[in-house]
């Protein structure tokens, strides 16, 4: 027992134990959103309205734990960035998301997001009007390759070809709004911390996502929902949205952000691993070379500098998010 203490303090020391957490908590949101679905007739809206509900008090605690890091006052500027990145990184990648999962798997929901790498890496040569190197354009080719044997491994499934699509169609746009909230990220970090970013963020997607409901949704209709989907929403919003959030915070402040990356990188591995163990969704040879092929094109995306700049440590704390 003294030993494995002892090795639980290093872990916790040196950050890697935090990162390790993060990964896991992370790893389980798709799992929830399944069992929300599973638990009762629910929409994407309606999920997605409880979890910001039930962390929005979280996020408010985020930013009374990270105001040590301000370093200076928020303009009206500043204030219209954390509007604009809140809304895609948060609200709408997490809408996009969750409609999606509605109609795919979790182990391709997973690779798909965690490609979106590629598409800052996109964006980024789009506003700088360059072309990409060649052994990143390899980088992503085969990142693509891996998403398109687990895309028609999916797709070849008896009655599932137009789910497929649509779900991942609405899986890809989360990515894409992703991408854009990441590289949003990186002027704000000049003025404050990454968990005063992250609380930020949190806190204005949460108030976006109820007023869309109250204008688009019925709030009876949550009160009439079943006590497991609230019972689902509660645990996605503390142990796969704010602590984790907090925990790779954590894990960045002691091990630095490609370290805690790298291990984040964990995330769609034990969201596959938990979608077999809980939900029951086949593992297949082809989900996994697919899954392979996805991790290690993005490895190599990350390991070339010229390609995309070292995450921020506020997007790596809200990358799977």
């Amino acid at each position: 027992m003294i030993r494995i203490r002892q090795a639980f303090k290093r872990l916790a020391a040196d950050g890697k134990l935090f990162a390790i957490l993060s990964a896991c908590g992370f790893s389980m949101k798709a799992i929830f959103v399944k069992l929300g679905y599973g638990a009762a007739p629910v929409g994407a809206l309606d999920l997605l309205t409880l979890r910001m509900g039930i962390a929005l008090p979280f996020f408010v605690w985020l930013l009374w734990i990270g105001r040590a890091e301000r370093k200076q006052g928020l303009s009206a500027a500043d204030g219209l960035r954390i509007f604009l990145i809140a809304m895609s990184g948060y609200y709408l990648s997490s809408l996009f998301d969750f409609k999606g999962l509605a109609h795919i798997s979790t182990g391709l929901e997973r690779m798909i997001l965690f490609v979106y790498p590629t598409l800052v890496l996109l964006f980024q040569c789009l506003l700088s009007r360059k072309r990409p190197e060649r052994n990143v354009l390899h980088a992503m080719a085969i990142c693509y390759v891996g998403l398109g044997i687990a895309f028609f491994h999916d797709l070849g499934l008896a009655g599932h070809g137009r789910s497929v699509m649509v779900g991942s169609a609405w899986v890809f746009a989360a990515a894409v709004s992703y991408a854009l909230y990441y590289l949003g990220t990186g002027m704000l970090l000049k003025r404050m911390g990454a968990t005063t970013l992250a609380g930020f963020a949190g806190a204005v997607s949460s108030v976006q996502v109820l007023l869309h409901f109250s204008v688009m949704g019925t709030p009876g209709t949550l009160l009439q929902l079943p006590a497991s989907v609230w019972i689902y929403c509660a645990a996605m919003a503390i142990f796969s949205t704010v602590l984790p959030i907090y925990w790779l915070s954590l894990a960045i402040q002691r091990m630095g952000t490609a370290q805690a990356a790298a291990v984040g990188n964990l995330g769609p591995v034990l969201t596959i691993l938990a979608s077999w163990l809980v939900l029951g969704e086949p593992l297949s040879v082809a989900q996994l070379a697919g899954l392979g092929l996805v991790l290690f094109g993005v490895s190599r995306l990350k390991t070339r500098k010229p390609a995309i700049p070292a995450a921020s440590p506020a997007a790596e704390a809200t990358r799977q998010a």
